[in-house]
C-alpha cells in the first residue's frame, strides 16, 4: 500500500562519502507546529541513513515492516501487562505497511499504539487500587511468570485483571518476607520482641506496594509524546543491529559524558532486559562501586528518593528508569534490587560525581607471597577520550604513563587487565596494541562497499618488550576485544579468562542530526549512533559474535547463562576476510605447555570449584522463572538459595593470597595527595578480594621461568 508523500522540507543534496551522510537541508515548505516537523524530520533523517549509510542495510519492505512492528510492541510493552490478544490483532492492521508509512513520514501505526497502550493503561490504573483493598490469601497454590518470553498476551480484561493481581501479590509478597525476616532477626537479638501476625504484616506490605504503583503511575502520566516517539524510532533502528540507536537530546548528551570518562550519578551502567533493568557495569570509583553492595548482573525492581515510598520500575524503560536512579549529588537513593541467585535486598547509595582518576588507568605490582619476582598489573575500565577537548584525557596517553613507570620497577611480567570493559576508541586501542609489538597491523576494518583499511602501528618503538598476560570475560567488547585478538594473534601475550569474550564486532558512527538543518527551531534533534563498520581480526576472522576465545578458560559465575553478542535479537553475522601480512613474535615459552599446566591448576583449585557450582546454582536459577506464590514454599525456596549461595559469598568477600605493592612513583604522589591516596588504597582492597589474580600470576610466573 502506498500513501501520498508528504514533504515537510526540501533535500537539495545528497552525498554519501567515507561512511558518513551529509544532508543539506535547506528550505521547509510546511507551516504546521515545529513538534509535528521534529518529528517528520527525525524520521527522514533516520530513514535516509539507515538506507544510505548503515553497514548492512535492510530493504524497507514487508519482510522488515513485520519486525519492526513486533519490535515496536515489544518496547511499548515488554512485560506483557498491558496489550490484550485483540489489541495486538487490532494493530496488526499495519503489521506489511510500516515501510510505506516511515518512507512518508506517517505516524498513523504510532497514533495507534499509543491509543491502545493509554486505554489498557487507563483500565490498570482504575482496577489496581481494587485488588490491593483486600488481603492477598498467601496459602493458596500461587505462582506467577516472571520471564515475559514464557507469557502470551492477556486474551480479555479479565485475564489482563488476573495478570495483575499476581504481579501485585508477588510485589507484596517480597515485602511481605522481608517484614517477617526483619522481625524475626529482631526478636532473636531481643526475645522481648513481639512477633506481629502475618496478616498485619501483610497489610503494611499492601499498603506499601499501594504506595509504589501510585508513584509508578504518576510518573507515566508525565510521558509525553516525544517520549513514545524515540521509543518508536528505536524500534526502527534496533531490527538493523544492536548497536544502532536514535538518541534524543537528553541520551546524546549522557552519551558524550560517557566518552569523556566524566560520569555521574550512582555510576552503574544499566541495560534493559526482557521487561528488567539489569546492571552490566559498576563504574569503578562510582558510588556503586564504593559502596560495594551493587553488582552486574542485579536485576533493580524499584527504586526510593530518600526516605520516600519505593517505585517499581519493573517494565519500565530503560532511559525512564536512568531518570529516576539519577538525582544530585548528595542525595540518597534506594535499590531494590534482585541478585542473580534469586534473593531481594535493598541499597542504599549516596549519590555522587565520579571521582575522575578512579576512572582512569591505574596500575600496582603483583607478586606471590615469598617469591622475588614482581608483576606489573594495569587496569583501565574503558578505552576512553574526550573528543570534545584537544586537552582532555586519553587512554593511550594514560597507560604509556603507566609503562614509563613500570619500567622503573624491573617487572618480570605485564598483566593487561580487561574484564568489563566495554571498549571505547579505536584511535587509542590501536596506539596501545603499538607499544607491544614491531611496526604492523593491529586490525581491518571492512566498509559497506566491501572496502577494507588495515589500521597499523604507526612507529617500530616498543614500550614493553616481557611477558603479557591479559585478562578478560563476558564483558569485554569491541576495542577490549580487538586488543585481546591483535595479542593473541601475533602471539604476544596470553588471553586468560572467560571461555570467550562479549562480541561486538563492529564499528558505529554519530550523526548528529541539528548539523543538517538550519531552522534553529527544531533543535535540538539528538543524533543517530549508526553502525558503518565491521571490525576484522588481522588473521581474517571477526569478533563478532564469536568474541575472542581465551588460551587459558577459568570458570566464573556466569559461564553456563547465555551472554554476549550472541543473545541479541537482530545480531550481525560473523563473517570472515582475507589475512593482514604480519609476523608473529617469538615467546620465551610453550604456549601449549603453559595452558596445560593452567588447566590443571585450575581443575584442582577449590575456589574455581566453588565458583563452577555457584555457576550452576545461577544456570538453575535463571531456568527456573516461575515463581510460587505461597509464602512458606517461596519462603524455604529463598533460604534454599541462600544456603547454596553462601560459599560462594563467603570466597568473594575473603582476602586472596597475593602481595599487591604501589609503584614508587605513586607512593610519592599519595605523600602529598591524601585523598588520592585513600580512593586508591579502596581500589587496592577490592584488588585483595580478586579470585582470579593469584592464579593469573601463578601463570605468569611459569611463562617467566
Amino acid at each position: 500500500m502506498m500513501i501520498k508523500r508528504k514533504r515537510l522540507f526540501a533535500i537539495i543534496n545528497i552525498l554519501v562519502f567515507t561512511g558518513a551522510l551529509v544532508l543539506l537541508v535547506l528550505v521547509f515548505t510546511n507551516s504546521k507546529k515545529s513538534a509535528d516537523q521534529k518529528e517528520q524530520v527525525i524520521n527522514s533523517l533516520t530513514y535516509l541513513a539507515l538506507k544510505q549509510v548503515h553497514y548492512h542495510p535492510k530493504p524497507f519492505d514487508d519482510k522488515l515492516s513485520a519486525e519492526i512492528f513486533k519490535e515496536t510492541i515489544k518496547n511499548f510493552d515488554p512485560g506483557k501487562r498491558f496489550f490484550t490478544q485483540s489489541d495486538i490483532e487490532n494493530l496488526s492492521v499495519y503489521k506489511y505497511l510500516i515501510d510505506d508509512l516511515i518512507r512518508n513520514s506517517n505516524f498513523s501505526f504510532l497514533d495507534a499504539v499509543i491509543e491502545t497502550y493509554q486505554k489498557r493503561y487507563s483500565q490498570v490504573k482504575g482496577f489496581y487500587k481494587q485488588i490491593l483493598s483486600k488481603p492477598f490469601d498467601f496459602t493458596k497454590n500461587d505462582s506467577i511468570e516472571l520471564d515475559a518470553k514464557k507469557l502470551q498476551y492477556p486474551k480479555d480484561t479479565n485475564e489482563l485483571k488476573e495478570r495483575w493481581r499476581k504481579i501485585l501479590k508477588y510485589e507484596t509478597l517480597i515485602r511481605l518476607n522481608t517484614y517477617i525476616e526483619n522481625q524475626e532477626k529482631a526478636h532473636k537479638k531481643n526475645d522481648t520482641v513481639k512477633l506481629k501476625p502475618v496478616k498485619i504484616l501483610e497489610a503494611k506490605a499492601r499498603k506499601e506496594v499501594m504506595k509504589q504503583y501510585d508513584n509508578w503511575f504518576e510518573f507515566m502520566d508525565k510521558l509525553n509524546r516525544n517520549d513514545w516517539f524515540s521509543l518508536y524510532m528505536n524500534s526502527i533502528t534496533a531490527v538493523f543491529d544492536p548497536h544502532t540507536e536514535y538518541m534524543p537530546p537528553k541520551i546524546k548528551k549522557d552519551f558524550d559524558i560517557y566518552m569523556s570518562g566524566k560520569l555521574e550519578g550512582i555510576g552503574a551502567t544499566l541495560q534493559y532486559k526482557n521487561g528488567e533493568i539489569k546492571v552490566v557495569k559498576i563504574i569503578p570509583g562510582g558510588a556503586a562501586w564504593r559502596e560495594g553492595e551493587l553488582e552486574v548482573g542485579d536485576a533493580i525492581l524499584k527504586v526510593a528518593q530518600g526516605n520516600k515510598p519505593p517505585v517499581s520500575i519493573v517494565g519500565w524503560r530503560l532511559d525512564d528508569a536512568v531518570q529516576l536512579i539519577r538525582g544530585p549529588k548528595g542525595t540518597k537513593v534506594r535499590l531494590t534490587v534482585r541478585k542473580v541467585d534469586g534473593t531481594i535486598k535493598e541499597i542504599s547509595i549516596i549519590r555522587d560525581v565520579v571521582i575522575i582518576e578512579e576512572t582512569y588507568a591505574r596500575s600496582v605490582i603483583l607478586s606471590l607471597p615469598g617469591s622475588k619476582k614482581r608483576y606489573g598489573y594495569i587496569y583501565f575500565p574503558s578505552f576512553y577520550a574526550d573528543f570534545n577537548n584537544p586537552n582532555g584525557r586519553r587512554v593511550y596517553k594514560d597507560v604509556k604513563k603507566e609503562l614509563e613507570k613500570m619500567q622503573k620497577e624491573h617487572i618480570s611480567g605485564l598483566i593487561i587487565d580487561l574484564r568489563n570493559n566495554g571498549g571505547g576508541s579505536l584511535d587509542d586501542v590501536i596506539k596501545i596494541a603499538g607499544y607491544f609489538i614491531n611496526k604492523g597491523p593491529i586490525v581491518q576494518v571492512r566498509d559497506r562497499k566491501g572496502n577494507v583499511k588495515v589500521f597499523e602501528d604507526p612507529d617500530s618503538k616498543i614500550l614493553y618488550k616481557g611477558p603479557m598476560l591479559v585478562m578478560v570475560n563476558e564483558f569485554s567488547a569491541s576495542a577490549s576485544e580487538i586488543f585481546a585478538a591483535a595479542m593473541q594473534d601475533y602471539h604476544r601475550a596470553i588471553i586468560m579468562g572467560s571461555k570467550h569474550t562479549h562480541g561486538k564486532g563492529t564499528v558505529q558512527n554519530i550523526l548528529n542530526y541539528d548539523q543538517f538543518v538550519t531552522n534553529k527551531a527544531l533543535k535540538p534533534l539528538g543524533a543517530l549512533k549508526i553502525t558503518i563498520q565491521k571490525f576484522y581480526r588481522i588473521n581474517g576472522g571477526s569478533t563478532q559474535l564469536k568474541g575472542v576465545t581465551s588460551d587459558i578458560i577459568v570458570p566464573d559465575q556466569f559461564m553456563f547463562i547465555k551472554t554476549g553478542e550472541r543473545q541479541e535479537d537482530y545480531p550481525l553475522p560473523w563473517d570472515k576476510i582475507k589475512p593482514a601480512k604480519y609476523t608473529v613474535w617469538k615467546p620465551d615459552y610453550r604456549l601449549k605447555k603453559i595452558e596445560e599446566k593452567a588447566q590443571e591448576q585450575i581443575q584442582k583449585d577449590s575456589t574455581f570449584r566453588i565458583i563452577t557450582q555457584y555457576a550452576h546454582i545461577l544456570e538453575k536459577s535463571q531456568a527456573q522463572s516461575t515463581v510460587t506464590l505461597q509464602l512458606d514454599k517461596y519462603r524455604k525456596q529463598l533460604d534454599k538459595r541462600r544456603k547454596e549461595s553462601k560459599p560462594f559469598n563467603a570466597l568473594r568477600r575473603a582476602k586472596k593470597d597475593i602481595v599487591i605493592q604501589l609503584l614508587q612513583a605513586d607512593k610519592q604522589r599519595f605523600k602529598t595527595d591524601t585523598l588520592a591516596r585513600i580512593r586508591y588504597q579502596a581500589w587496592v582492597n577490592n584488588l585483595q578480594k580478586d579470585m582470579y589474580l593469584p592464579e593469573v600470576v601463578r601463570v605468569l610466573t611459569d611463562m617467566t621461568r
